[in-house]
């Protein structure tokens, strides 16, 4: 995205830029946004597909599951990435713990407490093989979403709210909605690559991180899955996109974001944003049109996105099954995450939330895994299940993936500030969520 462009001056748009942009961007709204019934349950198209995958191989598709853990537990020795510092050292450690959990649960080799039905299967049932699906056959739909000019287009025209609310530059709208339709490592990658070339403080790019970078819409739909929402896709998804960002314009305000520093990357001496003149929608439209005009061929797009999703699917799933039941095993035998929970238990118990105590534990847990809150309320009241789906998004921090994903960018951002974020961004949800709960439901 380059916001400096002039608008006066519009990229010359031909019949099959405009329809590439149409067609393609029109398939991904489709696919993410417009619910449909079949077999008398509502949904997206791209939930539907998935489901059909799991109906027609019910066989075939736990064996990729485990190929795929296998894959991913695997991956940091082979790349030899596995020893680069302490925290990658840890998470691949934990992997292979994924892995040996994986083969116990599926051929029932596990011991009695793993094997209960609230344990091991339904963490590999509900959870690893949705994801493993959806992440790979997602990311197909989002090249489309993505990659023919909609981000751009959306991008130009956000920017003049994001440095009033956001205190960021407008080029920081790519990385929101990269974040938010695409997935966290995108957001991160463009974060981290313009902070180094000086385009951003320390400050804005620790905000984009922790308040831009959440999960995409493709991991949503599993919590709404789990959480019995797809129903009401389109109000939970577009209620946890303005409760997410309304959370971001209020924790940059306070400490810690509101201390950062205001230098850039190593001292450098960074290149300000400029500001774009003339007319807004014809800036955007133009780049719209260079998006969609140097996009990739549609066979080379789909194939980098299909191996991007996968690779992130490999290093996903090893992980959600260790880190995932270990927090089970916290919850379930442990007053670890009950203790936790106290801490958002006078929020939940004070905004009238159904079952506040259970609400809060689930806010607790979220930040070892976001899909762990889901699995502890599924069978809670519906405000409840949808104040923990929307907070599951919306709290972002989690070690399972995001916290090392920050750690290991050149952003200096410690683990106890990332925690104090955490907090914070839980309460705020909480606030804000629970009375638009009441109102739409």
């Amino acid at each position: 995205m380059n916001p400096g462009v002039n608008p006066e001056v519009p990229t010359q748009s031909n019949g099959s830029t405009v329809g590439k942009f149409a067609f393609f961007s029109a398939i991904g709204i489709f696919m993410f946004f417009f619910p449909i019934t079949v077999n008398e349950k509502s949904s997206i198209p791209l939930d539907h597909l998935v489901t059909w995958f799991q109906v027609t191989f019910p066989a075939l598709v736990p064996y990729y599951a485990l190929l795929v853990i296998l894959l991913g537990a695997a991956y940091p020795f082979y790349s030899k990435t596995w020893k680069k510092d302490n925290v990658t050292l840890v998470f691949s450690l934990l992997k292979v713990l994924g892995l040996f959990a994986s083969i116990l649960i599926m051929f029932k080799l596990g011991p009695a407490w793993m094997m209960t039905p609230n344990m091991g299967p339904f963490l590999f049932e509900k959870l690893v093989i949705p994801v493993g699906l959806l992440v790979p056959i997602g990311a197909v739909f989002l090249a489309l979403l993505v990659g023919y000019g909609l981000l751009e287009f959306i991008g130009v025209l956000v920017q003049p709210i994001m440095r009033p609310i956001w205190k960021t530059p407008g080029r920081s709208a790519i990385d929101a909605v990269a974040s938010f339709v695409g997935s966290y490592s995108i957001g991160l990658l463009i974060t981290n690559r313009v902070f180094k070339e000086g385009k951003y403080t320390v400050k804005e790019a620790t905000i984009i991180a922790t308040g831009f970078s959440t999960v995409s819409a493709t991991f949503m739909i599993v919590v709404a899955n789990t959480l019995g929402l797809m129903e009401i896709w389109n109000t939970y998804f577009w209620v946890t996109l303005l409760v997410t960002f309304l959370v971001t314009a209020i924790t940059v305000r306070i400490y810690p974001l509101r201390s950062m520093s205001d230098d850039y990357y190593q001292g450098m001496e960074g290149t300000p944003e400029s500001k774009p003149t003339g007319n807004r929608v014809k800036s955007a439209w133009s780049q719209a049109m260079d998006a969609a005009k140097n996009a990739p061929t549609f066979g080379k797009n789909i194939w980098v996105n299909l191996k991007d999703g996968f690779i992130m699917t490999m290093a996903i799933l090893p992980s959600i099954m260790s880190v995932g039941l270990l927090g089970l095993m916290l919850a379930e035998f442990t007053p670890f995450f009950d203790i936790l929970g106290y801490i958002f238990y006078p929020f939940t118990a004070l905004l009238q939330i159904p079952e506040p105590l259970l609400a809060a534990k689930a806010a607790a847990i979220e930040i070892a895994e976001m899909f762990l809150p889901a699995l502890l309320v599924v069978d809670a009241p519906l405000v409840t299940r949808f104040v923990i789906g929307v907070l599951s998004v919306s709290a972002i921090m989690f070690f399972s993936a995001l916290i090392p994903c920050i750690l290991s960018t050149e952003i200096p951002l410690s683990i106890g500030k990332m925690m104090l974020i955490w907090v914070e961004r839980t309460i705020l949800t909480l606030i804000i969520v629970t009375p638009i709960a009441y109102l739409v439901l």
